[in-house]
This record gives structure tokens, C-alpha cells and sequence, in this order.
């Protein structure tokens, strides 16, 4: 019994393991399957399977007129066996790309997202610069299409870096390619060079056009960035037109994110207009109780809109069958050695076509001159026809680029009598010459290859250049700090006692206006200050004796003019200091930290003035002096953990700001008090800070 249960338990066990290989191998499968077949191009045509299965189809039906486009999704779908939507999507974006299809009908509008017809309504045809450059059924290597009732291209034999023309995206399992369009002329020139062996560095053109920084493209491959602005333009002080939208954005959701952040209180605006038809307007009516200024505006919707997106590239390319990533400079050599490579099978094969018309007219040229077709007319038997033919062309043989076959014989005895009779040897010569003309010539750029191959390109840029010229401005721009161009559209509140601050205390004490982006600094009587972002409500510790705003970039400007009490019996310290970096959310000691400290007085001034004030002390015997008289402003500005100067020993009754008659007056009995600091104190001050 034992024994059969261990049988049993193996088993499962057996067949555990291989199921679970089972699916590992299943995964495996169509993860591969995904990336090489369905999400990454492949470097040698530069398109995805779907999209080579279309541009195939199309070639297919080519006769110079326009097709539906449901006849070509259905004439697609004999190779492409993922239905009839995917390949009307990969038809659609294709054909807005308008480089390989010419279109006729409405095929959507990049610039707003309107969708294309239905295919029933709309054609294409292949453009003359496709035909010229994607097809070769002479130097393409064919497959058995997914049914095996058909063949289809493995690459087609584009001449032309059409992936970084076009663009790519997509997302497979664990992988993701977006290689970003660029120029047509920028391309072209580019592979020229690199065959020249110069320097290329490639950036996007995008067809939406826009301004760009490219300062961070790295090439394309993963960890670049691209910004990408709008075209702004001022039509009066308080209207805005967009001429230009950013790549990935439309019409409709630019408007979108402008009127969200018009919600949000981020910028005033009355009223958007889309008047985009084949070029974009998009009419933006600032508020006219704006007080903002119309730089600050188009630099709010830079800051707060999709008028300015970032974009990550992440070059990535099917080669030798498996996914590479690869700078789209690399992309473009690359692509340039394989159009020379392309260029050159094709010369072999015009080679050889030129030099069988050339053997054969030859022959028929010796056959019919030298009247040997008469010699077969006394043959009996196949045997002797082929051997008496051959006979006769043997004195010739050394005239011929190869041997002359039994093929070459039987197509002898297959030209007509009528062709005999009406022979003329003297265009039988100038055919002849004509054809070893072009063999030489056809020779002579095999052997100059690389030239033959520039000018390939030159003459596709003569032919097909015009009209494509850069549509995306190149420029370097700064950062917009979104608190310097966001409005004040909230208002801060502090509730003291508690110990509170935030937009939502409406019924506590008013502090300033502010936005939902600004950070607020707080300080409590116990010597603490802490730097926390404007909220509903923020709890910053109890008794507080001080809040506002906190501007990091107008910070260096702040100065904070301090007296506390070192714990409860301690000395009486005083200091001048900055905030400085800080940490949101953390309190940080202005005083040493010991129990019982407090602030005595705190106000805020710029480095260059700083108050007066009068410390009193309480009543003491024989304490003779009890007032002391402080100038922060002769001070060295030190940084907030910095300790201080004792001021006294003894227990303070309170401190108070002096009047401008009591100030004027004490510049007169102690100049010397209000002279600012020395170059040592200054040199002393950098040292302890």
C-alpha cells in the first residue's frame, strides 16, 4: 500500500515538473514572439511585420491607381493573421506619415486626433518615392506566408533609412522602443556623409513641428530627454495663438490640460478657441482681470500644460535576430552600408542579366550570319541537331564570357524562320555594342560603389526633397520654475494657538495670498522652524510666532534676526542667520535644543538692514544697567545652527523694537554700534558657518 502511495506521489511530482516547463517554455514562446513579430522593428526595412505585410499587399495591387483601402486590408489579410483593425491602424498611421502612401479621402488629422473614415471610403495607392525604394523582388528574400498558401518578403529591400524617417513605438513584453521620426533632407544628407566617413549627429523633426531642446537626446537610446514647447504667439495683451502643438499632443488634449489648469487656479484664462483646420490655431483669451503680464502667461503654459512635454527615446531594433539598443546615429550607418549593399546586389544582378542578353545575341547574331541553322536541315535525329549546331559554334567559343550550353543550342533552334529572313546584322551590332556599353558602365560602378551609392542618395533628395524641409526649431531653453509663473490662487490662514497652517483654516487668522504649489515656513515659540507644502491643513507645532510664504529663490535675501533663552534659566543668546537648505516636514532647533528654550524676539530683514532693539532686564540689586541696546544690523549674518552671542546672564522683562526718534538718538551717543561688521568678523563668520 505504502509503495503504490510513493508510486503515485512520484508521479505528480513527474508531471508537475513538466507542466510547469511546460509553461515556462509557453512564455518563453510568445514573449519572443511578441518582440521579434509584433512590438520592435527591424533594423533592415525599418517596419514592423503588420506594416511590411501592408506596404507588400499594396505592391501587390499596385497598376498606378488608387484602391480602397478595405480591399487592401483584405487583400492583407492573407498574410497578416491578426485581423482586419490592426492593419487598418498600421494603414491609417502609414499613410499619415505622407512619405510611402498617397491618400485620397479623409484620413484623419494629426494635428486635432480626428480619426480617419471608415476604409470603405478612403484610398491609397503607393507613392512614386515607395516604388522606387522599398520593392526589388530580384534582391528579396522570401517566406511562406503564416498558411503557407502564399509568399511574403522577410525584409523588404529598402534603400533608405526609412525607420528613423518614420518613427516607431511600441511596447512588448519586458521591452519598449520609441524611436522618434526625423528630417527627410536631414537623413539623406546624413547617410551621404557617413559614407564619406564624416561625423553625423542626428536629432527629431517632428510633423507637428514645435521648438526643441535636443541638449539631452543621448542619441536616442535610453535615459535621453527631449522638451518640446508650442509655438506661441501674441495677438494683443491678452490673447494667445497657438501655431504649433507639441509631438504626441493634439488640439483637443492641449486644450484639455489648458483648461484644467485654468481650473486649478494655475492661469487666468476667459476663453479657448480651436480653429485648427490644415494648420493649427488654437485662440486662448486670457482673463481680462488678470493682473498677470503676457510673458508670465505663455510661461505658466509652458509650466502648467501640455503646451511644454518631456520625451523619453529608447532606440531599440531588431538585428541578427535578436533586439539591440542602438543610438540612431549607429541606426544610420548601418542603414547606409545596407542601401550600398542593396545597390550593389542589384548591380550584380543588372551584370549578369546584361551579359546573358549579350551571350545569347551574340550567338544568334553567329548563328544566322554564318548560316549554320542550314547545316541541321540533313539532320535525322535531335542528337544530330544539337551536335552539328554546336559544331559550328565551336570556332567562336573564345568570343563568349562563358560556355555555350545545350540551353543555349535549343533556344537557337527556336527562333522563327520569319526573325531569320528579316535579320539586319547592322542592328543586331549596334544592339551588341549597345548592351557591352552598358556592361562597362554597369562595371564600373560595382567597382565604385560608394559613389554610385551618394548618388543614389542625391538623386532621391533632387527628386523627392522639395517641400520637406525641418518643421521643428532647435533651441536650448531654461527651466520654468512653476512657483515663479503660478498665480496666487489660495489664501493662508494659521491658527497660532494649535498650532496650525493651511488653505482650508478660513475661519483662523489670514496670513497671505499663496498658491497650491508654494511651501509655507513656521516658527514656534520653543525655537523650532520647519518648512512644510501648502495644505488644507498642516499641523507645524504649537505657538506659533511666525508664518509665511516660503520663497527658496528670494530665501538668500532673508534674513532672521533672533533672540531665545538657552533652556529655562539659560543664558540670553542672540543671533543673525539664513535658513538655508531644509528638508520639508522637519523641525530644526534655532536654539541648542535644551528644555525649557524660548524665543524672546524674531523679526525678518534683508542682509542689508536689520533692526534695533532694546533688551530690558528685570530689576535686581545692585544691577545698575538695565537696558542693552542691539543692532542686528552690525551683526555677521550666520547660518541657522549656528549657536549666537551671549547677550546676558541675567533674566530679561522684555524686549522691544526702537523707535526711529530713539534710533536717531542713539546713533548719535554710540556711532560706533552701528558700523558693520569687519572683513575678519566677515572671514570669522564663513569658518563657523
Amino acid at each position: 500500500m505504502q509503495k503504490d502511495l510513493d508510486n503515485s506521489k512520484d508521479k505528480r511530482e513527474e508531471q508537475h515538473g513538466q507542466v510547469g516547463t511546460m509553461y515556462q517554455n509557453w512564455f518563453l514562446e510568445y514573449a519572443s514572439y511578441v518582440i521579434m513579430e509584433r512590438a520592435v522593428p527591424y533594423l533592415d526595412d525599418g517596419v514592423k511585420p503588420v506594416q511590411r505585410r501592408v506596404l507588400h499587399s499594396m505592391w501587390e495591387l499596385e497598376d498606378g491607381r488608387y484602391n480602397k483601402v478595405a480591399n487592401i486590408i483584405g487583400h492583407t489579410m492573407k498574410y497578416h493573421p491578426h485581423g482586419d483593425v490592426s492593419i487598418g491602424d498600421a494603414l491609417v498611421q502609414i499613410g499619415q506619415k505622407n512619405l510611402l502612401i498617397d491618400t485620397q479621402g479623409n484620413w484623419g488629422n494629426i494635428y486635432t486626433g480626428d480619426s480617419a473614415a471608415a476604409s470603405r471610403y478612403i484610398e491609397a495607392r503607393l507613392s512614386k518615392f515607395a516604388l522606387e525604394v522599398l520593392y526589388n523582388p530580384k534582391t528579396t528574400i522570401w517566406q511562406s506566408s503564416y498558411d503557407g498558401r502564399n509568399k511574403e518578403p522577410v525584409a523588404l529591400p529598402v534603400k533608405f533609412p526609412l525607420l528613423l524617417a518614420m518613427g516607431v513605438e511600441g511596447i512588448a513584453v519586458g521591452l519598449a522602443c520609441k524611436i522618434l521620426p526625423h528630417n527627410f533632407i536631414e537623413l539623406i544628407e546624413a547617410s551621404i556623409d557617413s559614407l564619406k566617413g564624416k561625423k553625423v549627429d542626428l536629432v527629431p523633426d517632428f510633423p507637428t513641428g514645435g521648438v526643441a531642446d535636443f541638449s539631452k537626446y543621448n542619441d536616442g537610446l535610453r535615459g535621453g530627454r527631449i522638451r518640446v514647447r508650442a509655438v506661441i504667439e501674441k495677438k494683443d495683451k491678452k490673447t494667445l495663438v497657438i501655431k504649433e502643438i507639441p509631438f504626441g499632443t493634439t488640439t483637443s488634449s492641449l486644450i484639455d490640460s489648458i483648461l484644467s489648469a485654468n481650473d486649478k487656479g494655475k492661469i487666468k484664462v476667459k476663453k479657448v478657441e480651436d480653429n485648427t483646420a490644415a494648420n493649427v490655431e488654437v485662440v486662448i483669451h486670457l482673463h481680462p482681470d488678470s493682473s498677470e503680464d503676457i510673458e508670465k502667461a505663455i510661461e505658466a503654459l509652458y509650466a502648467f500644460t501640455d503646451c511644454e512635454i518631456s520625451i523619453s527615446p529608447n532606440s531599440c531594433v531588431i538585428l541578427d535576430g535578436k533586439p539591440q539598443f542602438l543610438s540612431v546615429n549607429e541606426i544610420l550607418r548601418l542603414t547606409a552600408l545596407n542601401t550600398m549593399e542593396l545597390l550593389k546586389r542589384e548591380l550584380q544582378i543588372r551584370l549578369g542579366e546584361l551579359e546573358e542578353n549579350w551571350h545569347f545575341s551574340s550567338l544568334e547574331k553567329i548563328f544566322i550570319e554564318k548560316k549554320i541553322y542550314r547545316n541541321i536541315e540533313d539532320c535525322e535525329t535531335w542528337e544530330a541537331v544539337m551536335e552539328t549546331i554546336h559544331k559550328g559554334l565551336k570556332p567562336y567559343k573564345k568570343l563568349f564570357y562563358r560556355d555555350i550550353t545545350d540551353e543555349d543550342v535549343v533556344r537557337l533552334t527556336e527562333i522563327k524562320i520569319k526573325r531569320i529572313s528579316k535579320f539586319d546584322a547592322f542592328k543586331a551590332d549596334e544592339h551588341i555594342k549597345g548592351l557591352e556599353d552598358e556592361i562597362k558602365a554597369v562595371k564600373y560602378d560595382l567597382d565604385n560603389i560608394k559613389n554610385y551609392t551618394i548618388n543614389f542618395y542625391k538623386n532621391l533628395l533632387k527628386k523627392y526633397g522639395k517641400g520637406r524641409e525641418r518643421k521643428t526649431q532647435i533651441s536650448e531653453f531654461e527651466t520654468i520654475v512653476a512657483s515663479k509663473v503660478v498665480i496666487n490662487n489660495a489664501k493662508l490662514y494659521v491658527n497660532r494657538a494649535e498650532g496650525f497652517v493651511g488653505i482650508g483654516l478660513k475661519k483662523d487668522e489670514f496670513v497671505a495670498d499663496c498658491s497650491d504649489i508654494d511651501d509655507v515656513i513656521a516658527f514656534t515659540s520653543d525655537g523650532k522652524v520647519m518648512v512644510t507644502k501648502v495644505a488644507d491643513k498642516s499641523y507645524v507645532g504649537k505657538d506659533i510666532i511666525h508664518v509665511a510664504v516660503f520663497k527658496k529663490e528670494q530665501e538668500e535675501n532673508t534674513v532672521y534676526n533672533l533672540i531665545y533663552q538657552d533652556g529655562s534659566k539659560g543664558a540670553i543668546m542672540m543671533k543673525r542667520f539664513t535658513i538655508g537648505g531644509v528638508t520639508r516636514d522637519k523641525a530644526y532647533d534655532l536654539t541648542k535644543g535644551l528644555l525649557g528654550s524660548r524665543i524672546l524676539y524674531l523679526s525678518v530683514s534683508t542682509p542689508e538692514d536689520g533692526p534695533t532693539v532694546i533688551v530690558k532686564l528685570k530689576p535686581k540689586p545692585k544691577l545698575r544697567n538695565l537696558e542693552s541696546i542691539i543692532y542686528f544690523g552690525g551683526q555677521i549674518i550666520k547660518g541657522r545652527g549656528v549657536q549666537g552671542n551671549v547677550v546676558t546672564k541675567f533674566p530679561i522683562l522684555k524686549v522691544v523694537e526702537a523707535s526711529a526718534d530713539q534710533v536717531t538718538q542713539l546713533r548719535k551717543k554710540q556711532p560706533d554700534l552701528f558700523l558693520p561688521p569687519s572683513k575678519e568678523d566677515k572671514s570669522q563668520m564663513k569658518l563657523e558657518i
